[in-house]
Protein backbone atom coordinates (compact mmCIF):
# COMPACT_ATOMS: atom_id res chain seq x y z
CA UNK A 1 0.00 0.00 0.00
CA UNK A 2 1.42 3.72 -1.01
CA UNK A 3 -0.41 6.26 1.27
CA UNK A 4 0.19 10.18 1.24
CA UNK A 5 0.03 12.12 3.77
CA UNK A 6 -0.57 15.43 3.69
CA UNK A 7 -0.46 18.64 5.37
CA UNK A 8 1.24 20.63 8.62
CA UNK A 9 2.34 23.60 9.87
CA UNK A 10 2.64 23.01 13.85
CA UNK A 11 3.03 19.85 15.91
CA UNK A 12 -0.55 19.34 16.55
CA UNK A 13 -0.87 18.53 12.79
CA UNK A 14 2.39 16.90 12.56
CA UNK A 15 2.92 14.48 15.24
CA UNK A 16 -0.30 12.46 15.12
CA UNK A 17 0.53 12.35 11.10
CA UNK A 18 3.87 10.81 11.81
CA UNK A 19 2.00 8.37 14.60
CA UNK A 20 -0.34 7.47 11.79
CA UNK A 21 2.70 7.01 9.30
CA UNK A 22 4.65 4.43 11.67
CA UNK A 23 1.25 2.62 12.21
CA UNK A 24 1.07 2.20 8.52
CA UNK A 25 4.40 1.05 8.27
CA UNK A 26 4.12 -1.54 10.97
CA UNK A 27 0.79 -2.94 10.32
CA UNK A 28 0.75 -3.08 6.84
CA UNK A 29 3.99 -2.56 5.59
CA UNK A 30 3.09 0.71 3.46
CA UNK A 31 5.26 3.07 1.96
CA UNK A 32 4.67 6.39 2.94
CA UNK A 33 5.42 10.03 1.77
CA UNK A 34 4.58 13.66 3.02
CA UNK A 35 3.78 16.70 1.44
CA UNK A 36 4.03 19.76 3.38
CA UNK A 37 5.36 23.84 3.14
CA UNK A 38 8.52 25.16 3.51
CA UNK A 39 7.21 26.97 6.50
CA UNK A 40 6.02 24.64 8.69
CA UNK A 41 7.58 21.96 11.40
CA UNK A 42 7.03 19.45 8.88
CA UNK A 43 10.44 20.25 7.22
CA UNK A 44 12.26 19.25 10.87
CA UNK A 45 10.21 16.12 12.31
CA UNK A 46 9.16 14.49 8.98
CA UNK A 47 13.06 13.87 7.56
CA UNK A 48 14.24 12.96 10.95
CA UNK A 49 11.48 10.35 11.48
CA UNK A 50 12.98 9.10 8.27
CA UNK A 51 9.73 10.12 5.79
CA UNK A 52 10.31 11.81 2.38
CA UNK A 53 8.61 14.71 2.55
CA UNK A 54 7.65 16.80 -0.98
CA UNK A 55 6.78 20.50 -0.93
CA UNK A 56 3.90 23.12 -2.32
CA UNK A 57 3.56 26.27 -1.86
CA UNK A 58 0.45 27.43 -0.05
CA UNK A 59 -0.13 30.00 2.32
CA UNK A 60 -3.33 30.74 4.87
CA UNK A 61 -6.51 32.36 4.35
CA UNK A 62 -7.50 32.22 7.90
CA UNK A 63 -7.00 35.02 10.46
CA UNK A 64 -4.73 36.84 7.78
CA UNK A 65 -4.72 40.18 6.47
CA UNK A 66 -6.40 40.52 2.92
CA UNK A 67 -2.71 40.62 0.88
CA UNK A 68 -1.57 37.32 2.23
CA UNK A 69 -5.43 36.16 1.85
CA UNK A 70 -4.94 36.78 -1.62
CA UNK A 71 -1.31 35.93 -2.35
CA UNK A 72 -2.75 32.57 -1.16
CA UNK A 73 -5.69 32.49 -3.66
CA UNK A 74 -3.51 33.31 -6.31
CA UNK A 75 -1.01 30.62 -5.67
CA UNK A 76 -4.09 27.87 -4.75
CA UNK A 77 -3.80 26.87 -8.50
CA UNK A 78 -0.32 26.40 -8.77
CA UNK A 79 -0.49 24.33 -5.26
CA UNK A 80 -2.95 22.16 -6.71
CA UNK A 81 -0.97 21.58 -9.47
CA UNK A 82 2.02 20.54 -7.68
CA UNK A 83 0.47 18.62 -5.42
CA UNK A 84 -1.03 16.77 -8.42
CA UNK A 85 2.70 16.08 -10.03
CA UNK A 86 3.53 14.60 -7.23
CA UNK A 87 0.33 12.24 -7.07
CA UNK A 88 1.53 11.44 -10.39
CA UNK A 89 4.93 10.57 -9.38
CA UNK A 90 4.14 8.64 -6.44
CA UNK A 91 1.08 7.08 -7.46
CA UNK A 92 -0.39 6.38 -3.91
CA UNK A 93 -3.88 4.31 -3.44
CA UNK A 94 -5.19 6.69 -0.73
CA UNK A 95 -4.29 10.06 0.08
CA UNK A 96 -4.14 11.09 3.79
CA UNK A 97 -5.63 14.73 4.71
CA UNK A 98 -3.96 16.12 8.59
CA UNK A 99 -5.20 20.02 7.85
CA UNK A 100 -2.79 22.26 7.67
CA UNK A 101 -1.48 24.48 5.35
CA UNK A 102 -0.67 21.84 2.40
CA UNK A 103 -3.10 19.90 3.13
CA UNK A 104 -6.49 21.45 1.20
CA UNK A 105 -4.11 21.62 -2.18
CA UNK A 106 -2.91 18.11 -1.88
CA UNK A 107 -6.49 16.62 -0.53
CA UNK A 108 -8.37 18.59 -3.93
CA UNK A 109 -5.69 17.36 -6.24
CA UNK A 110 -6.50 13.89 -5.17
CA UNK A 111 -10.06 14.22 -5.50
CA UNK A 112 -9.45 15.75 -9.26
CA UNK A 113 -7.99 12.52 -9.94
CA UNK A 114 -10.63 10.08 -8.65
CA UNK A 115 -8.11 8.39 -5.50
CA UNK A 116 -9.56 7.70 -2.08
CA UNK A 117 -9.01 10.28 0.66
CA UNK A 118 -9.31 10.23 4.27
CA UNK A 119 -9.31 13.23 6.78
CA UNK A 120 -8.09 13.63 9.99
CA UNK A 121 -9.75 16.24 12.22
CA UNK A 122 -8.54 16.09 16.02
CA UNK A 123 -10.75 19.54 16.74
CA UNK A 124 -14.23 19.71 17.32
CA UNK A 125 -14.77 22.34 14.38
CA UNK A 126 -12.65 21.27 11.28
CA UNK A 127 -9.99 23.44 10.19
CA UNK A 128 -10.57 25.71 6.95
CA UNK A 129 -8.73 22.92 4.91
CA UNK A 130 -10.81 20.22 6.42
CA UNK A 131 -14.16 21.76 5.98
CA UNK A 132 -13.21 22.93 1.76
CA UNK A 133 -12.92 19.21 1.00
CA UNK A 134 -15.00 17.47 3.83
CA UNK A 135 -18.39 16.73 1.51
CA UNK A 136 -15.46 15.06 -0.99
CA UNK A 137 -13.37 12.52 1.25
CA UNK A 138 -13.95 8.84 1.09
CA UNK A 139 -13.95 8.79 5.07
CA UNK A 140 -12.63 10.56 8.02
CA UNK A 141 -11.35 9.99 11.46
CA UNK A 142 -12.13 12.28 14.36
CA UNK A 143 -11.47 13.45 17.54
CA UNK A 144 -15.08 13.75 18.71
CA UNK A 145 -18.40 12.50 18.15
CA UNK A 146 -19.85 16.10 16.96
CA UNK A 147 -17.60 16.35 14.67
CA UNK A 148 -18.61 13.42 13.15
CA UNK A 149 -21.17 15.66 10.96
CA UNK A 150 -19.61 17.67 9.27
CA UNK A 151 -17.94 14.56 7.28
CA UNK A 152 -19.27 11.64 5.51
CA UNK A 153 -18.30 7.97 6.78
CA UNK A 154 -16.66 9.36 9.98
CA UNK A 155 -15.16 7.58 12.83
CA UNK A 156 -14.47 8.39 15.74
CA UNK A 157 -10.81 7.31 16.54
CA UNK A 158 -9.21 9.70 18.46
CA UNK A 159 -6.05 11.59 18.57
CA UNK A 160 -2.62 9.49 18.28
CA UNK A 161 -0.95 9.96 21.85
CA UNK A 162 2.85 8.28 22.67
CA UNK A 163 1.86 5.27 25.10
CA UNK A 164 3.63 7.03 28.35
CA UNK A 165 0.47 9.05 29.33
CA UNK A 166 -1.63 5.99 28.74
CA UNK A 167 0.80 4.36 31.43
CA UNK A 168 0.22 7.26 33.65
CA UNK A 169 -1.70 5.91 36.91
CA UNK A 170 -3.60 7.84 39.30
CA UNK A 171 -1.66 9.56 42.35
CA UNK A 172 -2.19 8.53 45.40
CA UNK A 173 -2.41 11.46 47.14
CA UNK A 174 0.70 10.64 49.67
CA UNK A 175 2.79 13.86 47.91
CA UNK A 176 1.92 17.52 48.20
CA UNK A 177 -1.19 19.12 45.52
CA UNK A 178 0.77 19.56 42.75
CA UNK A 179 -0.27 21.53 40.11
CA UNK A 180 1.69 21.47 36.57
CA UNK A 181 1.34 24.69 34.06
CA UNK A 182 1.91 24.34 30.66
CA UNK A 183 1.74 26.97 27.51
CA UNK A 184 2.98 24.55 25.12
CA UNK A 185 6.82 24.53 24.05
CA UNK A 186 6.85 28.37 23.64
CA UNK A 187 4.83 29.37 27.04
CA UNK A 188 1.31 31.33 27.42
CA UNK A 189 2.11 34.67 28.67
CA UNK A 190 -1.46 35.16 29.89
CA UNK A 191 -0.91 32.50 31.96
CA UNK A 192 2.50 33.39 33.19
CA UNK A 193 1.16 36.82 33.94
CA UNK A 194 -1.88 35.48 35.84
CA UNK A 195 -0.45 32.74 37.90
CA UNK A 196 2.48 34.88 38.94
CA UNK A 197 -0.32 37.70 40.33
CA UNK A 198 -2.49 34.50 41.84
CA UNK A 199 0.66 33.15 43.60
CA UNK A 200 0.45 34.72 47.49
CA UNK A 201 -3.49 33.90 47.18
CA UNK A 202 -2.69 30.08 46.08
CA UNK A 203 -0.21 29.34 48.64
CA UNK A 204 -3.02 30.59 51.17
CA UNK A 205 -5.97 28.69 50.10
CA UNK A 206 -3.68 25.35 49.33
CA UNK A 207 -1.25 24.90 52.27
CA UNK A 208 1.88 22.91 50.93
CA UNK A 209 0.68 23.22 47.20
CA UNK A 210 3.90 22.59 44.85
CA UNK A 211 3.93 23.89 41.19
CA UNK A 212 5.59 23.08 38.18
CA UNK A 213 5.80 25.66 35.93
CA UNK A 214 7.09 25.48 31.91
CA UNK A 215 7.10 29.02 31.15
CA UNK A 216 8.77 29.32 27.41
CA UNK A 217 11.91 31.40 27.33
CA UNK A 218 10.82 34.74 26.71
CA UNK A 219 8.84 34.57 30.04
CA UNK A 220 11.30 32.55 32.50
CA UNK A 221 13.44 35.12 34.10
CA UNK A 222 10.26 36.70 34.88
CA UNK A 223 8.00 34.44 36.22
CA UNK A 224 11.06 32.97 38.33
CA UNK A 225 11.41 36.18 40.00
CA UNK A 226 7.53 35.95 41.05
CA UNK A 227 8.04 32.56 42.56
CA UNK A 228 11.27 33.95 44.24
CA UNK A 229 9.10 37.29 45.74
CA UNK A 230 6.39 34.67 47.04
CA UNK A 231 8.43 32.58 49.05
CA UNK A 232 7.95 29.62 46.69
CA UNK A 233 11.51 28.99 45.88
CA UNK A 234 12.10 25.78 47.82
CA UNK A 235 8.17 24.13 46.30
CA UNK A 236 8.44 25.20 42.80
CA UNK A 237 10.36 23.93 39.61
CA UNK A 238 10.13 26.45 36.83
CA UNK A 239 11.96 25.84 33.76
CA UNK A 240 11.48 26.83 30.17
CA UNK A 241 11.18 24.16 29.12
CA UNK A 242 10.09 20.64 30.34
CA UNK A 243 11.91 17.68 28.68
CA UNK A 244 9.57 15.11 29.07
CA UNK A 245 5.83 16.03 29.41
CA UNK A 246 5.04 12.51 30.06
CA UNK A 247 7.02 12.20 33.42
CA UNK A 248 5.19 15.59 34.60
CA UNK A 249 2.07 14.84 33.83
CA UNK A 250 2.64 11.42 36.03
CA UNK A 251 3.34 13.87 39.45
CA UNK A 252 0.51 16.10 38.54
CA UNK A 253 -3.05 16.55 40.36
CA UNK A 254 -4.10 19.61 38.35
CA UNK A 255 -3.37 21.27 34.95
CA UNK A 256 -3.35 24.92 33.96
CA UNK A 257 -2.96 24.94 30.43
CA UNK A 258 -4.35 25.70 26.78
CA UNK A 259 -6.53 23.25 24.85
CA UNK A 260 -5.09 22.20 21.70
CA UNK A 261 -6.29 19.10 19.85
CA UNK A 262 -2.99 17.26 20.99
CA UNK A 263 -2.90 18.54 24.67
CA UNK A 264 -6.13 17.33 24.93
CA UNK A 265 -5.74 14.10 23.65
CA UNK A 266 -2.65 13.98 26.16
CA UNK A 267 -4.69 14.73 29.16
CA UNK A 268 -7.28 12.42 28.48
CA UNK A 269 -4.95 9.51 27.97
CA UNK A 270 -3.16 10.18 31.14
CA UNK A 271 -6.82 10.87 33.15
CA UNK A 272 -5.86 14.05 33.99
CA UNK A 273 -7.91 17.15 35.03
CA UNK A 274 -7.27 20.15 33.06
CA UNK A 275 -8.40 24.14 33.98
CA UNK A 276 -8.48 25.04 30.03
CA UNK A 277 -7.36 28.60 29.16
CA UNK A 278 -8.17 27.93 25.60
CA UNK A 279 -6.22 30.19 23.30
CA UNK A 280 -8.40 33.03 21.91
CA UNK A 281 -6.72 33.61 18.57
CA UNK A 282 -6.78 30.11 17.55
CA UNK A 283 -8.65 29.60 14.26
CA UNK A 284 -11.87 28.96 14.34
CA UNK A 285 -11.71 29.47 17.84
CA UNK A 286 -11.27 25.62 17.92
CA UNK A 287 -9.30 25.33 21.32
CA UNK A 288 -12.39 26.96 23.19
CA UNK A 289 -14.41 24.47 21.04
CA UNK A 290 -12.01 21.32 22.51
CA UNK A 291 -12.15 22.32 25.68
CA UNK A 292 -16.42 22.55 26.02
CA UNK A 293 -16.15 18.94 24.85
CA UNK A 294 -14.19 18.36 28.07
CA UNK A 295 -15.87 20.53 30.52
CA UNK A 296 -19.46 19.61 29.22
CA UNK A 297 -18.89 16.00 30.05
CA UNK A 298 -17.53 17.60 33.58
CA UNK A 299 -14.37 16.21 33.27
CA UNK A 300 -12.39 19.67 33.22
CA UNK A 301 -13.01 23.33 33.88
CA UNK A 302 -12.79 26.37 31.54
CA UNK A 303 -11.68 29.84 31.89
CA UNK A 304 -11.87 31.80 29.01
CA UNK A 305 -8.38 34.34 28.57
CA UNK A 306 -11.32 37.54 28.75
CA UNK A 307 -12.23 35.92 32.54
CA UNK A 308 -8.90 34.70 33.58
CA UNK A 309 -8.46 36.92 36.88
CA UNK A 310 -6.72 36.18 39.85
CA UNK A 311 -9.77 35.07 41.74
CA UNK A 312 -11.24 33.09 39.26
CA UNK A 313 -7.89 31.53 38.77
CA UNK A 314 -7.56 30.72 42.33
CA UNK A 315 -10.98 29.73 42.96
CA UNK A 316 -11.01 27.15 39.82
CA UNK A 317 -7.52 25.93 41.18
CA UNK A 318 -8.22 25.29 44.69
CA UNK A 319 -11.76 24.42 44.80
CA UNK A 320 -10.03 21.45 42.70
CA UNK A 321 -7.18 20.39 44.53
CA UNK A 322 -8.64 20.57 47.64
CA UNK A 323 -11.58 18.56 46.79
CA UNK A 324 -9.90 14.70 46.19
CA UNK A 325 -12.94 12.62 45.94
CA UNK A 326 -14.32 15.50 42.64
CA UNK A 327 -11.11 15.12 41.23
CA UNK A 328 -11.09 11.61 41.42
CA UNK A 329 -14.35 11.51 39.79
CA UNK A 330 -13.34 13.73 36.99
CA UNK A 331 -10.25 11.91 36.29
CA UNK A 332 -12.35 8.72 35.85
CA UNK A 333 -14.91 10.71 33.04
CA UNK A 334 -11.52 12.24 31.45
CA UNK A 335 -9.74 8.42 31.25
CA UNK A 336 -12.80 7.75 29.76
CA UNK A 337 -12.43 9.70 27.10
CA UNK A 338 -9.46 8.51 25.97
CA UNK A 339 -8.40 6.48 22.81
CA UNK A 340 -5.52 4.02 23.39
CA UNK A 341 -5.47 2.39 19.81
CA UNK A 342 -6.23 5.72 17.84
CA UNK A 343 -3.46 5.52 15.71
CA UNK A 344 -4.08 1.66 14.69
CA UNK A 345 -7.80 2.89 14.23
CA UNK A 346 -6.65 5.58 11.54
CA UNK A 347 -4.36 2.94 9.95
CA UNK A 348 -7.31 0.31 9.34
CA UNK A 349 -9.26 2.90 7.57
CA UNK A 350 -6.74 3.88 5.67
CA UNK A 351 -6.31 0.16 4.41
CA UNK A 352 -10.10 -0.37 4.48
CA UNK A 353 -10.51 2.29 2.12
CA UNK A 354 -7.60 1.68 0.18
CA UNK A 355 -8.53 -1.91 -0.37
CA UNK A 356 -12.51 -1.05 -1.09
CA UNK A 357 -11.34 1.29 -4.11
CA UNK A 358 -9.11 -1.46 -5.33
CA UNK A 359 -11.61 -3.77 -5.21
CA UNK A 360 -14.29 -1.19 -6.77
CA UNK A 361 -12.03 -0.75 -9.56
CA UNK A 362 -11.53 -4.80 -9.93
CA UNK A 363 -14.97 -4.68 -10.54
Amino acid sequence: MRVIIAGGGTGGHVIPALAIARELQSLYSAEVQFIGTARGIENRLVPQAGFELKLVKIGALKNVNLVTRARTLTDLPLAILAAGKILKTFRPDVVVGVGGYASGPAMLAAVLRGLPTVAFEPNVVPGFANRAVACFVTAAAVHFQETAKYFRNAQVTGVPVRKEFFAITTNNNSHPPTLLITGGSQGARALNRAVSAALPQLQQRTPGLHIVHQTGERDYNEVRAAYDSAGMTSNSEVSPFIDSMPAAFARADLLLCRSGASTVAEITAAGKVAVFVPFPHAADDHQRRNAEALSSRNAAMLIPETELTTDRLVEAIASLLNDPARLQQMSSVSRSLAHPIAAAEIAAMIARVSRNEKRETRN
